[in-house]
């Protein structure tokens, strides 16, 4: 198997060695794991593509790419040029630093180059690391994931419901903030929501009388209905999360249109 992994932590961030370790039990001995990531931390960025300039590559060594752009950027250049000629049977983007769950998804990075792959036809999962009192202290902060990630993406591949639809799906998976050993398993869930871990602004004056901002984010222990990626990763389950990129509300289309005439 020919597995691409990328991320938004950078091609240096911790999470992206837990990745290539996974890639490499996943594809095995005559797989093939091609690393194309950001230069730089590119977090929060979304389904962000460099549009209005150009990106620079560096070809760090064979199969490892750094790319000056965003997560989406990095998968455009690997299918485009480095893998054009030997296409991935698998897109893999993480392990982010820190949980995709919840209203999360819609800010990642990590998450937006799995959007990318699955708009260029190819099936993708995202894997992000929910971080808590736990596990961050642990001499491996990624070792939900380190441990079942292998076994559950190959459960994936082999029994999860994958499709060629003009919208395809993707997967989005979490690990909980827990060491490995008291992971209770996976599930299933709904992408959830935390009304009080939206993002603000903690505004700031410069030395010399400029103005600037940081964001600021919210608590991420904030529990979730029933259900949801957040609330199974705060009780220990790793959530698997099936997704498209259509933005549509198709619940209230037969609504809309009786009430608009």
């Amino acid at each position: 198997m020919r597995i691409l992994i990328t991320n938004d932590d950078g091609i240096n961030a911790p999470g992206l060695k837990v990745l290539e370790a996974i890639a490499r039990d996943v594809a095995g001995p005559d797989g093939e794991v091609w690393v194309v990531s950001p230069a730089f931390e590119q977090s929060g960025v979304g389904h962000c593509i460099n549009y209005s300039r150009p990106t620079m590559i560096t070809e760090i060594e064979p199969r490892r790419i750094a790319i000056d752009g965003a997560p989406a950027d990095c998968v455009l250049v690997a299918l485009h040029k480095f893998m054009k000629d030997a296409k991935p049977d698998l897109i893999l983007s993480g392990v982010n630093r820190g949980n995709n769950a919840g209203e999360n998804t819609l800010y990642s990075g990590t998450v937006g180059a799995c959007i990318e792959a699955a708009l260029q036809g190819y099936n993708a999962i995202a894997l992000s690391q929910y971080n808590g009192p736990a596990n961050i202290g642990l001499d491996d902060p990624f070792e939900a994931a380190a441990v079942h990630g292998p076994a559950l993406i190959k459960k994936l591949i082999a029994q999860g419901v994958w499709n060629t639809a003009d919208y395809r799906l993707f997967y989005n998976i979490n690990f909980p903030p827990v060491p490995a050993a008291d992971v209770k398993g996976h599930q299933v869930a709904t992408q959830g929501y935390r009304p009080t871990a939206r993002f603000t602004v903690a505004p700031q004056v410069s030395p010399s009388g400029r103005q600037y901002s940081w964001i600021k984010g919210g608590s991420q222990q904030e529990m979730t209905a029933e259900g949801t990626d957040v609330r199974a990763n705060l009780e220990g389950m790793i959530s698997i999360t099936p997704m498209r990129a259509d933005l549509t509300a198709h619940d209230v289309m037969d609504q809309l249109k009786d009430q608009l005439g």
